[in-house]
């Protein structure tokens, strides 16, 4: 079983940034798909972003394109993901998860709002 952390979510106002952080307890995690998930209320959970094994580029939803950068510190058994220019849609509860093991962490809550 794989137990994933998430840190740094918040309340912030619109336009600013947050770093959201996954550490993973995984001995595989180096070859572990990882992703970033979001869940507003009311709304089905979404795939925000992927941060893939190999040099492949991520992948990223279309609505954070450009605002958002999904990297991996495997060193560190880490993702994180890197929210820019947040707008009050982007209020939701982030979860990481593994796409090799199927866990999914506890998630951590993001409101955008002035």
């Amino acid at each position: 079983q794989v137990h994933l952390v998430e840190s740094g979510g918040g309340l912030v106002q619109p336009g600013a940034s947050l770093r959201l952080s996954c550490a993973s307890s995984g001995d595989k995690f180096s070859v572990s798909p990882m992703s970033w998930y979001r869940q507003a209320r009311g709304k089905e959970r979404e795939l925000v972003a992927t941060a893939y094994t190999t040099s492949s580029n991520p992948y990223y939803t279309d609505s954070v394109k450009g605002r958002f950068a999904v990297s991996r510190v495997n060193v560190n058994n880490t993702v994180y993901l890197q929210m820019d220019s947040l707008k009050p849609d982007d209020t939701a509860v982030y979860y990481c998860y593994d796409r090799r093991s199927g866990s999914w962490g506890q998630g951590t809550q993001v409101t955008v709002s002035s």
